[in-house]
């Protein structure tokens, strides 16, 4: 038989022996190619000049699930390495060259990761089309169905691939290369070592362990670029140490106290536990990184997805105009008359409040500084009662009832409680005007340089009559949507028409903003593409790593775990008792891992959320949705891989 049927018929083995190893790989591969794909879209990248950026960040990402990837194959093969040493401790016996054995090894990985590819880049056209549907449906552009290839994608694809692939396997040709018949032989018995032998060292390391996890945790809370290092490297810490200490001290419990072994199926378990747990505090404490790693990252998609989101929510008119100069509104005005419909408008004034006693007192009491947007502007603005009624009744809201000699606010929701406590006077032109009612209805408020820094004074007409302007401003509905052409007809306002302006981002010397909302949904759209979907394309990649690395470490043990309970038959024991032991070592085995990083990640997920301001994180997006939905993709991902394991080992190991 020559070396390439050797390696072929390897290969096929391999393939059905570590299928879940396999599957993962397709899956990567067709992620690979999907986002490769969207990357070079020229339909993608013609939604929006910004969408460029998703090219890189794209690029970006692929380096990274290269390098996790990478990690994954090298370790698996190092794993089949030490499991087939002995068959390739023979081939050398029977008069093999290192160096065939080696290329044997690399020829039939290979073939493994060129079989991926044939099945995963046609899947992961079938998961662009998928992707390709949802950002188009986000731009509020036509979808169409239509299966086509890339070759710059599928070139990329072979390009991450080969790096992957040959990094790994020229580490494994090479330490076959070195290796000499015995060491092959004898090389599967060359496990993980218990590192923490003593159980005096081993209580130290745990109790240390944990006060790192705590001390990480708190700094990762803390918020900030040096806080955020040295808690992950506090967290790196903990996992090592914790799983050293605890994955060999598991063994030691029984034995202090030996009449636990006898309790039920517990010594089968037991068994189970000396002899695996105790050796793999390494592979444990990097599989609950990635965990943990993957928790994160996919909160902080959900997190940063549900700002976008709850911004876009709070818009309020379709169109609005702020500018500190009279004439700029009456050009954007003509412009905007000239080539929109629109069906209500009202152009008015902003004038600056009487003193700053109200941003003070919210200031102290309601956080109002921290989640102001621009804190060097911050004022207390006032609006005519008139203008007010007009913009409310535009916005389809009920009137609001001023009361003689009094004032309304109206204000961000997360401000309420603080302004409804509010009872000091204000005083205008001599006259003192009592506090009245309070108002929180979207009102273009979120925006910089919008109807009043997260608040507004609603006054009586007479008390702005005289008074200095601050702002001019023109709101507007539309009878449709503006879209990308119309926005950009609008974006010239100044009376020389050099002076460029954005969705809601000002011009650099001037105070104009220009707002629009359906550009609000564009740019929500943008942004999302180019920083949501990446994170969850890591945090997919990162778990199911993680949970490859675990069950191609419990399938290794399926020929130990068939004899055990062939001999568990012979004693007598039936087949339903024989279930609920393999039932519980899948539990013990797979829960280990995951419990500290969702210890660690419940409260940084829902601090991320606090992080945000306030009314910013409601409804679908809320922290305990969030949360909820974080953890859930999370399970649903390690559950289809934990049951598919089980049914598979189950099959393998339980005699009928």
């Amino acid at each position: 038989m020559t070396l390439s049927k050797l390696s072929l018929r390897n290969a096929k083995r391999q393939a059905g022996d570590y299928l879940i190893y396999f599957v993962t790989v397709v899956m990567v591969c067709a992620m690979l190619y999907a986002f490769n794909s969207l990357a070079f879209s020229e339909e993608v990248l013609k939604l929006s000049s910004m969408m460029n950026n998703l090219t890189l960040v794209i690029v970006l990402s692929s380096i990274a699930v290269v390098f996790i990837i990478g990690w994954l194959v090298s370790y698996t093969t190092g794993f089949m390495l030490s499991r087939r040493s002995r068959e390739l401790g023979t081939y050398l016996l029977i008069g093999l060259e290192n160096k065939q054995v080696a290329r044997l090894f690399f020829l039939e990985n290979l073939a493994v990761g060129g079989v991926a590819l044939l099945f995963g880049i046609p899947l992961g056209n079938l998961l662009f089309q998928a992707l390709r549907a949802v950002l188009l449906t986000m731009f509020s552009t036509p979808y169409h169905f239509h299966y086509s290839f890339s070759l710059k994608a599928i070139g990329l694809t072979l390009v991450y691939f080969a790096a992957i692939y040959f990094f790994a396997l020229f580490r494994g040709r090479k330490r076959i290369h070195r290796m000499k018949i015995y060491d092959l032989i004898y090389f599967e018995r060359q496990n993980e070592t218990e590192l923490v032998k003593r159980g005096k060292t081993r209580t130290i390391l745990f109790t240390a362990s944990v006060v790192f996890g705590v001390v990480g945790t708190l700094l990762l809370l803390a918020g900030g670029l040096a806080p955020g290092i040295l808690g992950a490297g506090c967290i790196i810490v903990f996992s090592y140490g914790f799983f050293t200490s605890f994955s060999s001290g598991v063994p030691s419990i029984f034995e202090r106290k030996p009449d636990r072994k006898y309790r039920g199926q517990t010594l089968m378990i037991f068994r189970t536990l000396t002899a695996k747990l105790a050796t793999m505090g390494m592979v444990m404490a990097a599989v609950s990184l990635l965990f943990t790693a993957t928790l994160l990252t996919e909160g902080a998609g959900m997190v940063i997805n549900g700002i976008y989101q709850g911004r876009l929510e709070r818009s309020s008119f379709d169109l609005l105009f702020v500018s500190d100069q009279e004439s700029h509104v009456e050009r954007f005005r003509k412009n905007m008359e000239d080539g929109i419909p629109v069906t209500k408008s009202r152009q008015y004034r902003l004038y600056p409040g009487a003193d700053d006693s109200l941003i003070e007192y919210l200031e102290e009491t309601a956080g109002y500084y921290r989640y102001s947007y621009d804190h060097d502007y911050n004022e207390n603005v006032m609006i005519a009662y008139s203008d007010y009624m007009t913009l409310r009744e535009m916005l389809g809201l009920p009137a609001a009832e001023l009361e003689p000699g009094r004032y309304l606010i109206h204000c961000m929701p997360y401000l309420e409680d603080a302004v409804s406590k509010w009872d000091q006077p204000l005083n205008l032109d001599g006259t003192s005007l009592l506090p009245g009612k309070v108002y929180t209805e979207q009102f273009s408020q979120n925006l910089w340089n919008g109807n009043g820094h997260q608040f507004l004074v609603v006054v009586p007409d007479e008390f702005c009559a005289g008074r200095p302007i601050i702002r001019f401003v023109l709101a507007a509905m539309t009878a449709e949507p503006v879209t990308l052409q119309q926005f950009d007809m609008l974006d010239t306002i100044t009376e020389d028409g050099d002076k460029q302006i954005d969705a809601v981002h000002t011009a650099m010397n001037e105070w104009d903003l220009f707002y629009s909302k359906s550009m609000a949904l564009h740019d929500t759209a943008i942004y999302s593409s180019i920083t949501v979907f990446p994170l969850f394309y890591l945090a997919l990649v990162l778990a199911m790593t993680a949970t490859t690395v675990l069950t191609v470490q419990q399938f290794s043990e399926a020929g130990r775990y068939h004899r055990q309970f062939e001999l568990l038959r012979k004693l007598g024991q039936d087949r339903r008792e024989m279930k609920q032991t393999l039932f519980r070592q899948f539990m013990i085995y797979y829960l280990m891992p995951v419990i500290p990083p969702v210890l660690i990640a419940i409260p940084v997920i829902l601090n991320m959320c606090k992080a945000v301001e306030p009314g910013t994180m409601v409804g679908a997006n809320g922290p305990t949705v969030i949360l909820a939905v974080s953890l859930g993709l999370f399970f649903l991902v390690y559950l289809v891989y934990t049951v598919v394991s089980y049914i598979s080992m189950k099959k393998n190991v339980l005699p009928e």
